[in-house]
C-alpha cells in the first residue's frame, strides 16, 4: 500500500498522474485519485469543457498557449482573471491577475508565459463568495461541510482573490484578515451544493478525495472554478478541518483515505 503525497514530477505538477499510472501497472494499491481523474482535473480548461458540456456553470474562458499572441472571443467580457493553466498552489496569481482592459490582459499573459512557463487560462471573473467543498469516496461519496474563505480587512472595492501571498504568507494573511471556516448556507443551498459536488466528482472520474473550488455569485449561482484531486490533508488544512467539523477525527480521516485506496479497482 502506498500513501501517495506526490505533488509534482520533475517540477511539473501535471505529471503526478504518471506516478499513479506506474503504481497501477505494478498493481500497487495507493491513496488518492486515479490517473484519469488527475488528467481531467489538472488541466483547468479541460475540466471546464467537460462540465460545460453537462450544463454545469463555469466561467467563460480561453487558453493562450506559450509563445502565442492573445486572441479572445468577443463573448469574453471584462473584468478577466488570468492564471496558469496547469499549475497548482496559486503560483503566478496576484492582484494583477485581474485585468479590466486588453493592454493589461496582454501584459499579464506575457507574465504567465515568461515567469511561470505555462499556458495562460483567461476567464471571466466571477464576483462573489469563495466556497470550497471537500469530498471523498470511490463509488459511494461523502461530501464534507462547505468551507469559505474570507478577507475581513480588504480595502473597500478590493476583489476577493486567493493570491499566492494570501495562501502562503502569514504576515499578509494577517494584514488582509484572511480566515477560512464553515460557510453560512441555508440547509436547502447546502444540500443542493452537495449534490452538485457529487455530480462534478463523478463527471471528472475522480476517486479517493478531492476539493472543489466554487464562486457563489450575488444571484445564488455556484460556478466551479477548478477541481483539486489530492488536496493538502495536513491536520490544520481546510480539508481536514472540514472533516473534523463534520465529526470525523483526523486519525479516522487518514484511515478512511487508506481504506478507499485499498478498495479502489482501476477501470478499463
Amino acid at each position: 500500500m502506498t500513501f501517495n503525497l506526490v505533488e509534482e514530477l520533475k517540477d511539473l505538477s501535471y505529471f503526478d498522474q504518471h506516478v499513479v499510472s506506474y503504481l497501477e501497472l505494478r498493481k500497487q494499491k495507493y491513496t488518492g485519485c486515479n490517473p484519469r481523474g488527475l488528467i481531467l482535473a489538472r488541466d483547468k480548461a479541460l475540466t471546464k469543457k467537460v462540465l460545460a458540456y453537462h450544463r454545469i456553470l463555469v466561467p467563460r474562458f480561453a487558453v493562450v498557449p506559450n509563445r502565442k499572441k492573445v486572441s479572445i472571443s468577443k463573448r469574453l467580457r471584462f473584468p478577466i482573471f488570468i492564471k496558469p493553466l496547469n499549475v497548482e498552489g496559486s503560483e503566478g496569481v496576484s492582484n494583477a491577475s485581474l485585468v479590466r482592459d486588453m493592454d493589461r490582459l496582454v501584459e499579464r499573459v506575457s507574465f504567465i508565459h515568461e515567469n511561470v512557463n505555462a499556458p495562460a487560462l483567461i476567464e471571466e471573473f466571477i464576483e462573489g463568495r469563495e466556497i470550497y467543498v471537500g469530498a471523498y469516496g470511490n463509488e459511494q461519496l461523502t461530501v464534507l461541510p462547505a468551507w469559505e474563505l474570507t478577507m475581513s480587512k480588504l480595502a473597500d472595492g478590493s476583489p476577493l482573490i486567493a493570491t499566492d501571498k494570501a495562501k502562503w504568507d502569514p504576515k499578509h494573511q494577517k494584514k488582509i484578515g484572511l480566515r477560512t471556516g464553515p460557510a453560512r448556507l441555508t440547509p436547502l443551498v447546502a444540500k443542493s451544493l452537495a449534490l452538485l459536488s457529487k455530480r462534478i466528482y463523478r463527471l471528472l472520474g475522480l476517486s479517493g478525495y478531492a476539493r472543489l473550488d466554487y464562486r457563489l455569485n450575488k444571484f445564488g449561482a455556484f460556478y466551479l472554478l477548478e477541481a483539486n484531486p489530492n488536496p493538502q490533508i495536513a491536520r490544520d488544512e481546510d480539508f481536514a478541518r472540514s472533516a473534523m467539523h463534520a465529526g470525523l477525527r483526523y486519525e479516522d480521516l487518514l484511515q478512511k483515505l487508506i481504506s478507499l485506496g485499498q478498495s479502489y479497482t482501476p477501470k478499463a
